[in-house]
């Protein structure tokens, strides 16, 4: 099955402009000087390859990849590589500059990068995707390295990609390099925890958030879109926690249950259904999947797909609590609304970057040749997400500041202060 991560914001009129604005904010805020604003605002290196591909029926096709390095400011860069057929250059500048501020958010000593490949896995073969793999692999050998630039599974790819992107590479260098890649599979030196890491995050955030609200989980509502990876970890480690789910949906419609759902219930139900929750009979299927969002809960997940939040719904958004397991949910322009209306917003590169710590956790794993228990594992992301949630916390006390602008002023001011103390240029 394809490893999917929370899905990318694809602003109507430009992602890497969407991500800017909020940069802008947060730097001013800062008072960031002109020559750090310069040198963060651009990526440090953008790579476009051609990538020619023997196909099944024996024709060759070339496809275009891309890998974007945004910062190495703070250590080696990270991101995913997508595969899908509307990669676009500014989208993947978009997501390797969240990536910078997602490592530096929860501390973790990597700059951010993003790859792509234009093409449709799902209309590929194993044999013809393996192939598009490996040549994208050698294409950007000397971009790629354990010390260097570090990939990760994203749309469209998950641990089989990566065990290929790890072999390839492997090859050119004459040995085996396992931290040259995270996402792998556990034979292959992939970590325990790692697919629920992003859903365990959500989690541990709206806890945070909940407590800082003065919310008790055990009397708390809570209803999530998007029932993947994200969102079913997210509402199954919340339900836990005493949090009643009252609504989740997926590509199938949105489900509803004034009692609660049974989360464990609807997890077995969709892996049994080809991952989808069409004829769950533990709530009833609402009439507008839309009116998820606006329904009356105390927490909000969106962990689907971008910009679900705009100005056109936010006035009937009823819930206290917005933690974004998705990117991009929210639309720029139904920022102001919402804070006008003192929604608390646990903003995408704090909420879902559990993930990528836990992809640190590999790598740190992998060079040191010893692998963690599940609970040292959990226990340790736990703690740097809580960590991560109150400095940014703190920071919006400190500024006046939503939750979304605090945490770009965290990870920027991290990245700038590291880049003074290297020298700049």
């Amino acid at each position: 099955m394809l490893y999917k991560e929370p899905a990318p914001i694809k602003d109507k009129e430009n992602p890497f402009e969407s991500m800017m604005s909020r940069f802008n904010i947060a730097a001013e805020v800062l008072g960031l000087d002109e020559e750090v604003y310069n040198v963060l605002k651009s990526p440090t290196r953008q790579v476009i390859v051609n990538v020619p591909v023997t196909m099944d029926d024996g024709k060759v096709r070339v496809f275009e990849g891309y890998r974007v390095i945004h910062s190495t400011i703070l250590g080696p860069s990270k991101g995913g590589v997508r595969y899908a057929p509307d990669v676009f250059l500014d989208e993947v500048k978009a997501l390797a500059a969240w990536m910078t501020w997602k490592c530096a958010v929860v501390d973790i000593p990597y700059g951010g990068a993003k790859g792509g490949i234009i093409c449709d896995p799902y209309s590929m073969s194993a044999g013809e995707i393996e192939r598009l793999t490996r040549a994208y692999t050698s294409s950007l050998v000397d971009i790629f390295g354990p010390d260097r630039d570090i990939p990760a599974p994203d749309m469209g790819t998950g641990p089989r990609e990566m065990a290929w992107l790890m072999d390839e590479y492997s090859k050119t260098k004459g040995s085996t390099e396992h931290a040259v890649v995270t996402g792998k599979p556990l034979v292959l030196g992939g970590s325990l925890g790692r697919v629920e890491a992003t859903g365990r995050g959500v989690m541990v955030s709206a806890m945070a958030a909940m407590e800082k609200l003065g919310m008790d989980p055990s009397k708390s509502t809570a209803a999530v879109q998007g029932f993947g990876n994200v969102g079913a970890w997210a509402a199954k480690l919340m339900a836990e926690r005493g949090v009643k789910i009252l609504g989740v949906s997926d590509v199938s419609g949105a489900y509803w249950n004034d009692n609660g759902i049974d989360i464990e219930e609807a997890i077995e139900y969709k892996n049994a259904h080809n991952g989808r929750l069409e004829g769950f009979k533990g709530a009833e299927l609402m009439d507008d999947p839309s009116e998820l969002l606006t329904s009356k809960v105390d927490v909000l997940v969106p962990a689907a797909v971008e910009d679900v939040i705009t100005i056109h719904n936010v006035d009937k958004i009823q819930a206290r609590l917005i933690v974004e397991g998705a990117n991009g949910p929210t639309s720029y322009k139904a920022d102001n609304i919402i804070n006008e209306k003192g929604i608390m917003v646990v903003p995408d590169i704090l909420a879902n970057s559990g993930g990528v710590t836990v992809s640190y956790f590999e790598w740190v794993q992998n060079r040191m040749g010893f692998k963690w228990t599940l609970e040292r594992v959990n226990e340790r992301a736990e703690r740097i997400m809580n960590e991560a949630f109150e400095r940014v916390y703190a920071a919006s006390q400190k500024y006046n500041v939503p939750m979304r602008i605090a945490a770009y002023i965290v990870a920027i001011d991290k990245v700038a202060m590291t880049y003074k103390y290297r020298g700049g240029f």
